[in-house]
């Protein structure tokens, strides 16, 4: 049974609920007796107007399904969508009584060929519509698989012949942008037989791996004595290429499209190579730029692979307030509070408003389901906005389920939704048509590496705040899927005068996807090694692009003269400037050099053998500066750092083996500081 809802403030909400029994009894009374005294009127017609919608929704007049569901099957299905559209309420009401601003999202309509362009820019390859020989679009395509290398050239073909259609210009064929004379036009790729995760095979050497559980993260919500699916995970391989068979694409059955029990997901095995594993904040911004780029590709490539279309929406860019805590853009916010906490990612309001909640609010009942008073929420709201920058703001007297209110309302104002909406659809399709979670759980990580900076900062601090919101189950009644139900209408239920209504049909689908970014949020953080890869061929084709350049360059040709000469001279002048031990070059082969600046011994020597990991090098540095070293440098975290080569900068896995880091990076320099926070 389908149903729209509509307001005066332009949001339509088209939900589809399939078929479930009768409610169970008690489920409405124990809703009741979670609501505070002092928020009876409102909430008395906010649950008449749910159970309203839950009875049109709940379809009881349906035939019996064929197949049969336990009883706990039945309680899952009939008081999670409760708690989706009693939420969805709620945030209607918010806004009817003007406790948030409302902000429109315009999503635009595409005239022909702009999609493909607009990705062409989106992947850094704008060159293929300008025309320029630049240096970093020749690297980009240098480092492309054969599926990412058609999926780019598919897009490009339908850019030109919709340039063709149209005769605004005459467009180059792609056959005289890269030089080929075959009829089907064709990119060159590399290889992708089995590689190490640098890009360079490495002779006589099989790849070690190690079975990293990530068990100890993903058990949250799940029943212990249920048996769970264990499946593996690989990074070496680009997903686009790994798969073989074509799945089988059709819809889900609507009255059994997800198994909404915990249980129910696999657990994952991930793989980790002798390299270790990244984390998307242990590399440099530059490289995480072309880490977005080469996932946007691969995304493309993979839903090609898949058979599934690649839905975007255009959405018109908001511009939100400058000033203030609500409604104001990440990345104003941040550049706001990095006046007063240099360096920090995630805004100081956001991280006290999930501090409060960690700190007195884990264990509360129905914590995020349970709504606070409506007008308290908005004079706190109005409260902080006037007295947070000036530390005036008393805290104590936020109640638990006031600052949950507090907590979703600021994800809801933001300009542009936390998960970027460019892509949701295509996500929603997929999961809608492929029911293997490792392929939605691929996709899932590509959109993350997609993520602008300010987004995946502040997502990865909420994520990790729900997690402690399941892990808490036992007090606070919340499992995994409550948790999603209630926290996917805050996430992906945007505005617009043109709503995308399927997207409003699709509750049980987006609430899935916040399951998948709970349950696999440490897997979801971790850099492909296969884009890490293509970042270092992308830097070393772009370094021997400079090189051919240079040579070419005859004022560089004269300054390197001049150098030769004085460096030949027999004698220093006073005050010259030394290099570091590590910044020389007359290291033996197997040997690095480690540079520790803030340690009292500042640089050591290492030989390394096949067997010494990063950890190794640190525990050595410890022992070595136990005594010499300040308190506050033994306090700190210290990771050992790639820098140069062909990466811009690599905070190392601790259990990387060293020697296999060295021969794909010989350039490189290696130095011990603090990880970025």
């Amino acid at each position: 049974m389908t149903m729209e809802m509509k307001d005066s403030g332009s949001v339509v909400l088209t939900a589809y609920h399939p078929h479930s029994p009768a409610r169970i009894p008690g489920v409405e009374q124990g809703f009741v007796q979670d609501m505070p005294p002092s928020h009876s009127p409102s909430s008395r017609k906010s649950l008449s107007r749910c159970r309203r919608i839950n009875r049109m929704l709940s379809n009881e007049s349906a035939p019996s399904p064929a197949f049969s569901r336990s009883n706990s099957q039945v309680s899952m299905d009939s008081t999670s969508m409760e708690d989706f559209w009693c939420e969805v309420e709620s945030i209607k009401e918010s806004r009817e009584d003007g406790a948030e601003e409302a902000m429109l999202l315009e999503f635009k309509p595409a005239d022909e060929g702009e999609l493909e362009a607009e990705w062409l820019q989106d992947v850094g390859l704008s060159t293929l519509i300008s025309g320029a020989e630049e240096e970093d679009g020749q690297a980009l395509l240098s480092t492309l698989t054969r599926t990412q290398a058609a999926a780019v050239q598919k897009r490009y073909n339908t850019y030109t012949q919709t340039l063709r259609k149209k005769n605004k210009h005459t467009v180059r064929d792609v056959r005289d942008i890269f030089g080929t004379s075959d009829s089907s036009p064709t990119f060159e790729t590399v290889p992708v037989s089995p590689v190490s995760s640098n890009g360079i095979q490495l002779p006589g050497q099989k790849p070690v791996w190690k079975s990293v559980s990530s068990n100890s993260c993903l058990d949250c919500g799940v029943d212990k004595g249920s048996p769970s699916i264990t499946e593996e995970l690989s990074y070496e391989v680009s997903f686009s290429e790994s798969i073989t068979v074509l799945p089988k694409t059709q819809e889900w059955p609507k009255n059994q499209r997800f198994k909404k029990e915990d249980s129910a997901l696999p657990k994952f095995i991930v793989r980790k190579s002798r390299f270790g594993l990244t984390e998307v904040g242990d590399l440099s911004p530059e490289d995480m730029k072309k880490i977005r780029y080469l996932s946007l590709i691969e995304l493309t490539a993979f839903y090609d692979a898949l058979g599934v279309e690649l839905k975007r929406n255009r959405v018109e860019r908001v511009r939100g307030r400058e000033i203030g805590l609500f409604g104001v853009p990440l990345t104003v916010l941040l550049e706001n509070d990095q006046k007063k906490v240099p360096g920090i990612k995630v805004p100081l309001i956001f991280q006290k408003l999930l501090h409060k909640l960690e700190e007195t609010g884990l264990e509360t009942e129905g914590i995020l389901r349970v709504p606070g008073s409506a007008s308290r929420v908005k004079n706190l709201h109005q409260e902080l906005e006037a007295k947070f920058y000036e530390d005036t703001f008393e805290w104590d007297q936020v109640r638990n389920n006031d600052a949950a209110g507090l907590l979703k309302m600021f994800i809801r104002e933001l300009p542009s939704p936390l998960f970027t909406v460019e892509y949701l659809p295509a996500f929603i399709t997929l999961v809608e048509k492929i029911s293997k979670i490792k392929l939605q759980l691929q996709a899932l990580h590509l959109l993350i590496m997609l993520m602008p900076e300010a987004n995946r900062d502040t997502a990865k601090a909420f994520l990790q705040f729900l997690k402690k919101v399941v892990a808490n189950e036992g007090k606070n009644k919340m499992n995994l899927w409550n948790v999603s139900m209630i926290v996917a209408p805050n996430l992906f239920i945007y505005k617009g005068k043109r709503a995308n209504q399927q997207e409003m049909q699709a509750a049980a689908t987006t609430a899935h996807i916040v399951r998948l970014l709970i349950r696999y949020q440490d897997i979801l953080w971790t850099v492909p090694s296969f884009l890490i890869s293509q970042v270092r061929k992308m830097n070393e084709a772009a370094m021997n692009n400079s090189k051919r350049q240079l040579m070419f360059d005859k004022g560089v040709r004269k300054l390197l003269r001049r150098k030769t000469m004085e460096r030949d001279r027999p004698e220093r002048p006073e005050g010259a400037v030394t290099f570091p031990p590590y910044l020389q070059s007359d290291i033996p082969e197997g040997v690095i050099r480690v540079y520790a600046p803030l340690h009292s011994k500042v640089s050591m020597a290492i030989q390394l053998n096949s067997q010494t990991k990063a950890k190794d090098i640190l525990a050595r540095f410890h022992c070595e500066n136990s005594h010499g070293s300040s308190q506050h440098v033994r306090g700190q975290i210290q990771s050992l750092h790639e820098i140069g080569g062909n990466i811009g900068q690599h905070c190392l896995d601790p259990d990387a083996f060293m020697l296999d880091v060295y021969r794909a990076n010989p350039q490189a320099e290696w130095v011990i500081k603090p990880k970025a926070s």
